[in-house]
């Protein structure tokens, strides 16, 4: 059989043409997959350089908690963000496993404005699937794909400073804490020494008592000390609506200015489990994290989507748009990077 280089033309997924050259008995096939995996490669490059050393704080939450190929799927990708240079922050609360424990242990489970009230019980419930069994997982399946994670709690190194929350009408919570301050200096020298942080949100008051933070605010609190340069937070939902649950009415918002966010968090226009999380977004952004996105958790690469593509898969939130707030996405030049 000749060794002779036989040409072949073909198109690149850009659609412009070129010419591939293959050996007698190689697949045109086989190299056009290559070539889009190249050119996938090759359009994730300016947001890779552009994001080089810039810290991302990521909210871990919903069904990317529980699916075992989602949990796999992120864990990958964030091992892929540390080592094309980003500095990921994961934080994570536990919602599906605290509420399944609970049940199992006979806590009731109860919610005001979208925050988990936490008695004595229910805070060692939290302690429990926080500590022994969520963060270890995600720190795990972190170090699985390849990255040097480390496990950390919000008690740890005074990282998490809380004070006691209350609800929307000043509803007693119990054992919930808000976030007064963070140590960013801690996460910092993790982040330094190349370590990929994965924080456990329970937080300690002035009085050393332990309390339950909800993982949005702790997330925003993160994002705002770090001065990261993304905020992003994984749900079950595509991302954030527009009259949601009205039917004929409901539309997905591709990007919103956090002054048209704030309205809508006054004007009672959310659902109350997207309250904490946009309460905390528009916090983070007034600190001077330039974007935040809500983004379906459900999605397979959904992070990598949003940071590395034009796309964009969910709801990105700037401090401001030059097209009507809340309705218009960017031109695609400009990209959701």
């Amino acid at each position: 059989m000749s060794s002779s280089p036989v040409p072949h033309g073909a198109r690149d997924p850009a659609g412009t043409s070129t010419r591939v050259t293959a050996a007698d008995g190689v697949s045109l096939e086989r190299i056009e997959v290559a070539q889009e995996k190249a050119a996938v490669l090759r359009e994730a490059l300016p947001w890779i350089t552009r994001f080089h050393g810039r810290t991302v704080v990521i909210k871990y939450g919903g069904n990317a908690m529980v699916d075992e190929e989602l949990k796999r799927s992120f864990a990958a990708d964030v091992a892929l963000l540390h080592f094309v240079g980003l500095r990921p922050v994961i934080v994570h609360g536990g919602g599906p496993q605290i509420s399944t424990l609970a049940e199992q242990l006979g806590v009731e489970s109860n919610f005001v404005g979208g925050l988990r009230v936490t008695d004595t019980a229910m805070m060692d419930v939290v302690r429990m699937a926080l500590l022994g069994q969520v963060n270890p997982e995600v720190v795990g399946l972190v170090h699985e794909a390849g990255a040097p994670a480390v496990g950390v709690a919000g008690t740890d190194a005074g990282l998490l400073q809380v004070r006691p929350a209350v609800g929307p009408q000043g509803e007693d919570l119990g054992f919930v804490g808000e976030v007064d301050e963070v140590n960013a200096r801690y996460l910092e020298e993790l982040l330094d020494d190349g370590f990929v942080p994965v924080v456990a949100t329970v937080g300690r008051d002035a009085h050393g008592i332990e309390r339950n933070v909800n993982a949005d605010m702790a997330a925003g609190a993160i994002a705002s000390a770090l001065q990261a340069s993304k905020l992003v937070y994984l749900t079950d939902v595509p991302g954030l609506y527009l009259d949601f649950g009205d039917v004929d009415k409901q539309a997905l918002v591709s990007e919103v200015t956090v002054d048209r966010l704030e309205r809508m968090l006054s004007d009672d226009e959310l659902h109350a489990g997207m309250r904490p999380k946009v309460g905390s977004i528009v916090r983070a952004i007034r600190d001077g994290v330039p974007q935040a996105h809500i983004l379906d958790g459900r999605v397979l690469h959904a992070v990598l989507i949003e940071i590395f593509t034009d796309e964009g898969v969910g709801t990105m939130v700037t401090r401001s748009l030059d097209a009507s707030p809340g309705t218009a996405p960017k031109a695609a030049s400009e990209g959701r990077g």
